[in-house]
């Protein structure tokens, strides 16, 4: 178990164990090949670890243990409340644990450390516990047709579910995942992002102590090409829940039609941002701000494509930057004043750069960043400047495709119509924003919108209790709220003769 297991001291000085195998069975293994992914800190390009990495044999080997555990009478028959009260559990350690669990996520991922301690750790508890409380309200019903007919449907857990989770929100997406499926008393296999695998390591230490059966949750690390492929592919698996990549969920979908599983995506987005000549213009400069530049940009809802009233365009400009000068205060993770940390990998820093340059080259204006930003530490590290792009047009690539970065692009509009054309004007459709004081107009443009998600007078602020997921290319099903455990449940339909006979 030695060699499973490293001990490691966080740049805040938090000293912990971390896991670096398969949690398969509730136990950490080699994967079969003993290959490695090693993870590097994104705020100085250092090695922090290297963890173990699945490949198609160790798969097979952790969907066995959780077809296994389905159908073991300790899982499956235990009662739903039961069920409930491991996840109640579950959700009171990640609390007990929520500093070294916080450390890990900005060490591993460079989001700021006091946003992982009170949204990323906190609202995964807080996911958790709202999921305990379904566990043993999951009803049918009966359904009266005639007096030589009882009919009743049950709703049943699906089985074996493989979820892969991106790299921008580790614990919180394993949470989203994890908690209404186990509620449902299905099995998991989860994939960890190769880029951030440490927290959900850690995480898996709390799953046992929280008394789960060996082989209910089952989590590997591995590359997408090979251990998520195997996952999505997996004759085995019932069902897959992935966020990600509108390409990539593509891939998966594919994929998964091998055996029709059922499936959930939450993929790509380019959320328009509505502002409308009669808004709060203060509240919607700093909305606009907390839309687009939380989380360094990497938020798939993310508002960033940002569409303002020709009459009040110059003041919300002059507004958002003062926003992005005033709180965009770019450092190190663990510093209390740090709003934006460095990009979660090198990949994903160059990728923004050469939107800039994008935008440069095909005529937007710079107002402002559109560079590394180098004053952290020794100059290293995958830090960018907040970037702003006025004069945006339709057809340039930085306002059509998504960045997921500390980027914006601003553009103006002449009327109600026009505004709600170029905000559908995309293939994505996951989250959308608009700031009007008129109640009327608020309602009727939030229908017109094609968007699985309207916030109107606010940006970005999702709630565990409503349902989260896109329309067109942003994804398949929803997430979150009490839709949420429709993902994860098969309707059963029992019919009774009491009396028709042939």
């Amino acid at each position: 178990m030695s060699d499973l297991i490293v001990h490691l001291t966080a740049p805040n000085g938090r000293k912990y164990q971390q896991p670096i195998g398969l949690f398969i069975n509730n136990e950490f293994v080699k994967s079969k090949s003993e290959g490695k992914i090693t993870t590097i800190n994104p705020s100085d390009e250092s090695e922090i670890t290297s963890v173990y990495s699945a490949s198609a044999s160790d798969v097979d080997i952790a969907v066995a243990a959780a077809r296994t555990a389905f159908q073991s009478s300790t899982w499956r028959d235990l009662p739903p409340t039961n069920r409930g009260g491991l996840l109640l559990k579950l959700a009171d350690l990640i609390d007990a644990h929520a500093q070294t669990l916080a450390t890990i996520e900005a060490w591993d991922n460079g989001k700021p450390y006091q946003v992982a301690l009170t949204e990323d750790v906190a609202l995964s508890a807080g996911c958790l516990r709202y999921y305990a409380g379904y566990a043993d309200k999951l009803h049918g019903q009966v359904i009266d047709t005639s007096p030589a007919k009882f009919a009743y449907t049950i709703r049943e857990p699906l089985g074996v579910c493989g979820q892969i989770i991106p790299w921008n929100y580790p614990l919180l997406m394993a949470s989203w995942k994890l908690g209404p499926a186990l509620a449902c008393g299905n099995t998991v296999v989860i994939k960890a992002a190769e880029q951030t695998p440490l927290s959900i390591l850690y995480f898996a230490t709390l799953v046992k102590e929280a008394g789960f059966p060996p082989g209910v949750v089952n989590i590997l690390n591995g590359l997408g090409s090979d251990c998520g492929a195997a996952i999505a592919s997996h004759l085995d698996v019932d069902k897959i829940a992935f966020t990600g990549s509108t390409a990539t969920g593509r891939t998966i979908m594919k994929m998964a039609s091998v055996n029709l599983k059922n499936i959930t995506l939450e993929t790509g987005g380019k959320s328009p941002l509505l502002v409308f000549g009669d808004a709060d213009l203060e509240q919607a400069a700093k909305w606009a701000h907390i839309g687009i530049m939380h989380n360094m940009g990497q938020v798939c809802t993310a508002t960033s494509r940002v569409l303002v009233h020709e009459s009040i365009y110059d003041a919300f400009v002059s507004l958002f930057q003062e926003n992005v000068k005033n709180i965009s205060k770019v450092g190190d993770p663990f510093a209390e004043d740090t709003f934006q940390g460095p990009q979660v990998t090198k990949a994903q820093y160059e990728r923004v750069l050469s939107y800039i340059e994008s935008g440069k080259s095909e005529g937007a204006t710079l107002l402002t960043g559109g560079e590394p930003y180098k004053n952290v530490g020794d100059g290293k590290g995958f830090f960018i400047a907040p970037t702003i792009f006025t004069n945006v047009k339709d057809h340039m690539k930085i306002y059509r495709e998504e960045v997921f970065g500390p980027f914006v692009v601003i553009s103006s509009f002449t009327s109600e119509e026009e505004a709600i054309q170029r905000a559908n004007d995309t293939t994505y459709g996951l989250g959308s924003a608009l700031f009007t004081r008129d109640l009327t107009r608020a309602h009727r443009v939030a229908r017109r919108i094609e968007a699985g998600m309207v916030w109107i007078n606010s940006s970005n602020d999702s709630d565990t209790h409503i349902p989260f997921g896109g329309v067109k290319q942003s994804g398949i099903g929803r997430e979150l709220g009490e839709a949420g455990l429709a993902a994860y449940t098969n309707l059963k339909a029992v019919h009774v003769n009491l009396g028709t006979r042939l």
